[in-house]
């Protein structure tokens, strides 16, 4: 009986029907101990999104491999277990320890494919990018003399990662799109196959902000993630696909890939629970809900340490809510920290150049440029190149350079090509500004068409900057009101408490928050939707379904 649940659940388990997989495993282990169960059954579960689970299975399959001196079933376990909790628990220190255990007993056997597989998960996330790439290739090598498919396309992607780290972006990219190719064409004998480059492909691509060829390749793994569940399981890569959604535009989709990535990881990795977070801190930032990024972020503050990347996120916070001073002092505290992530770095000294240009010191700004400028020199990223042009653009319009809408106009060109369209209504917003002393009709033009991207986004705060520009123009900037779904939850409390008839006091009291913060509350929702006063609040708010 067990042998054929046990057949039943390895003929399910190469055919990823999961559920069926786990059933016919259990049986098994219900009537005897078998590494080949536990082994099979922790898989199953990890695709199901069990991973906890799963970890608890392989490591059991681990100890009774080595019992039964099966030695390519234990390191095959090892390897496995070091991938998965270096990706699902951003647990460094067990995945390596189950990696040196692997090496140890592999000892001074002739290199082969379980060699290969232990350099490939041993340089998995290696913050050393030269030794990883060393790595990855002799791994690469032994998988091609072997002729193992499986072992060569995982290492093709991770390495086409590692040299997108490295700034050779297109020779990256080349790498990972042949792996991607091979993969989906059904070239390899494991479904992990397809996820270990998928990873790799969500990872790169956030790297160099290529979110439309994110977008491409999610769209022919369609047919692979119909048929046998997403392929961005890992938690890791979940989040990165919400970063890569977010650059797109696609805000909806993005959050809901975070939130996943928060539920994932929600009490078993502290390390990526804090990047959810802090991506999700991020995507609220530009939607201009400034109080959810501000509690997300109080979330991560209360996990003790704090990453340069959430630095970032809380300095764009400190920004937008007016404390340019906090937000330059606290960037220029994290550059040096941030310098071993030029795509981090890129976006700390965009930033900078706004916070700068806010605090009404051109001359800095004009420096965190010029250092922009220098990071772009020094990569391949169409990314940066972009940045640099739209910083120097800005810059220039404070300065008076004639060449500054030259710039602007070539860093719009370059977000329309990338298709991000954040950064483009973004440029078309300061292009606008600095055309709009010597050509009326084309800042209008601009400012238009910036006001209608980021209300077409949500970007609520945005919006309101290009409507101002657009009146201080003499243009009218909105037909009407906008829709409450652009006020936050507490916003949307208030206006409710408006349309009762409450004054800034009674909400105040009601809401047990500050005079000045109901009344900012209220200056808020008349901005959004565009209202002249109080009375015409409480209109609106009658109309609004309860």
């Amino acid at each position: 009986m067990s042998d054929g649940s046990l057949a039943a659940g390895q003929a399910a388990l190469g055919a990823g029907r999961w559920a069926e997989a786990r059933d016919a495993f259990e049986a098994v282990l219900a009537e005897r101990e078998s590494a080949e169960a536990s082994a099979g059954l922790g898989a199953a579960l990890w695709w199901l999104g069990e991973s906890a689970a799963g970890v608890t299975q392989g490591s059991r399959a681990y100890a009774l491999f080595r019992r039964n001196g099966d030695l390519a079933g234990a390191v095959q376990s090892a390897v496995w277990l070091g991938i998965t909790y270096k990706a699902d628990f951003a647990n460094f220190a067990a995945a390596n320890g189950w990696l040196g255990r692997a090496e140890r007993l592999l000892g001074d056997l002739a290199p082969g494919p379980l060699h290969g597989w232990v350099q490939v998960a041993r340089a998995y996330r290696m913050e050393d990018l030269d030794a990883a790439a060393a790595l990855t290739a002799e791994a690469a090598d032994l998988a091609r003399a072997a002729g193992d498919a499986d072992l060569e396309l995982t290492a093709l992607a991770q390495l086409g990662l590692i040299h997108v780290g490295q700034g050779l972006t297109a020779e990256g990219f080349a790498l990972i799109d042949e792996a991607m190719a091979a993969a989906l064409a059904g070239e390899r004998s494991s479904l992990d196959t397809v996820v270990y480059a998928c990873c790799d492909m969500l990872n790169a691509c956030e790297l160099a902000s290529d979110a439309e060829r994110a977008a491409q390749w999610c769209r022919v793994a369609d047919e692979f993630v119909d048929t046998y569940g997403c392929p961005f399981l890992y938690a890791e890569c979940r989040i990165l696909y919400g970063s890569v959604l977010s650059a797109k535009g696609r805000w909806d989709d993005a959050e809901e890939a975070l939130r996943a990535g928060l539920r994932i990881t929600d009490g078993t990795s502290p390390g990526l629970h804090t990047r959810a977070l802090i991506r999700l801190a991020a995507l609220r930032v530009r939607q201009g809900r400034l109080e959810d990024a501000g509690r997300l972020l109080d979330r991560v503050a209360e996990g003790g340490e704090e990453e340069a990347e959430a630095a970032v996120s809380i300095a764009a916070l400190m920004l937008a809510r007016g404390d340019a001073a906090g937000a330059s002092q606290r960037l220029v505290q994290q550059l040096a920290d941030l310098a071993a992530h030029r795509f981090h770095l890129g976006a700390a000294l965009d930033l900078l150049v706004d916070a700068h240009l806010a605090r009404g010191d051109p001359e800095a700004a004009h420096a965190a440029a010029a250092r922009l400028a220098a990071l772009a020199a020094a990569a391949d990223s169409p990314r940066l190149e972009a940045l640099a042009a739209a910083a120097r653009g800005r810059t220039g319009a404070a300065r008076g350079e004639a060449g500054a809408t030259v710039q602007l106009q070539a860093a719009l060109a370059a977000w329309t090509r990338q298709e991000l369209p954040f950064e483009a209504a973004r440029t078309r917003y300061d292009l606008g500004r600095a055309l709009a002393a010597s050509e009326r009709n084309a800042a209008i033009d601009h400012l238009r068409r910036s006001l209608d991207g980021f209300e077409g986004l949500g970007a609520t705060l945005e919006a309101d900057r290009a409507a101002a520009a657009l009146r201080s123009l003499g243009v009218p900037a909105r037909s009407g009101a906008k829709g409450v779904g652009l006020l936050t939850d507490r916003e949307r409390q208030v206006l409710g408490l408006l349309g009762a008839g409450l004054s800034n006091p009674e909400i105040a009291e009601r809401l047990h928050v500050s005079r000045k913060t109901a009344a900012h509350h209220v200056s808020h929702i008349l901005t959004k939707l565009g209202l002249r006063n109080r009375a015409e609040a409480a209109a609106y708010a009658a109309t609004v379904p309860r």
